[in-house]
């Protein structure tokens, strides 16, 4: 027994100290004194080492080098998550496949994108549920119109990236076109290259698990598996009638709305079913 345990005892919650600087840091977070502050930003602190470590974002001190290559950083922990690059460590498993991920915000995407059908993020406009936030910050575009893509050539803005990539190579001849070695073909994303080169050899390594069709692309799937869900995902907002394909949505709102529309689907087009 520690003849010293009960020596330095905090007198708001009864933890013991072996010595008094212990317990004099330990007080501090029941009276909430940060007595360590920030010269740069004012910012304060519970303990000097926390404004040390702070200290790093203002002077760009990087301490913690890797023995492998010539990156480095500010805090220990960044040292020890970047190891796993060299390591190939994934010490992140999942408890319900057994997949492991090198860090531990992978797998809690991994479980919410995966292994669970909860969605916590809507959109403000029309409703449409979201598994990640990332997902709902690109949905959004569609109904407020931001284009956050500008050509450095022309005043040309876009709302997506691969818009920008494909307007350089057709309209400034920048970036690389991958061409098909079958037909010639062009496209401005390896992706799409690889997609079409299966058609060419009807390879479709995507396979429903409701029935026996499979698919080139995971979008098809995507698409086909409506099919086997009773599941309505997007909404009239003029009548309130539900559809499992946005374009029969469009379809059916040009008639229910007046006048018809002639534009992008926007919120009264995209509900989701909660």
């Amino acid at each position: 027994m520690n003849v010293h345990s009960s020596r330095y005892r905090c007198s708001e919650c009864g933890k013991c100290f072996q010595t008094s600087q212990l317990l004099t840091r330990h007080r501090r977070i029941h009276s909430g004194e940060k007595p360590f502050e920030c010269t740069v930003c004012s910012k304060r602190f519970t303990q000097s080492t926390d404004l040390v470590n702070h200290s790093r974002i203002h002077n760009g001190d990087k301490p913690y080098k890797c023995h492998e290559c010539d990156k480095a950083f500010s805090w220990s922990a960044y040292l020890n998550r970047h190891m796993r690059v060299h390591t190939g460590d994934k010490p992140y498993k999942c408890s319900l496949c057994n997949k492991c991920f090198k860090h531990c915000n992978n797998l809690q995407t991994h479980k919410r994108l995966v292994h669970s059908n909860r969605k916590p993020y809507d959109c403000p406009y029309c409703g449409k549920l979201f598994k990640i936030s990332a997902e709902l910050k690109l949905h959004v575009r569609i109904h407020t119109g931001a284009k956050p893509y500008s050509c450095r050539h022309c005043s040309d803005r876009f709302t997506w990236l691969y818009q920008l990539k494909s307007h350089l190579l057709k309209s400034h001849n920048e970036g690389t076109w991958f061409t098909c070695h079958i037909c010639q073909r062009k496209f401005s994303y390896s992706g799409n290259l690889t997609a079409h080169i299966r058609r060419h050899k009807a390879v479709k390594p995507y396979v429903c698990s409701e029935c026996p069709m499979r698919f080139c692309t995971a979008t098809e799937l995507k698409r086909h598996s409506l099919s086997h869900s009773d599941v309505k995902h997007f909404c009239c907002g003029s009548c309130g009638k539900f559809f499992k394909h946005k374009a029969y949505v469009v379809k059916h709102f040009n008639k229910c709305c007046d006048p018809p529309f002639t534009g992008r689907p926007h919120g009264l087009l995209c509900g989701a079913l909660r």
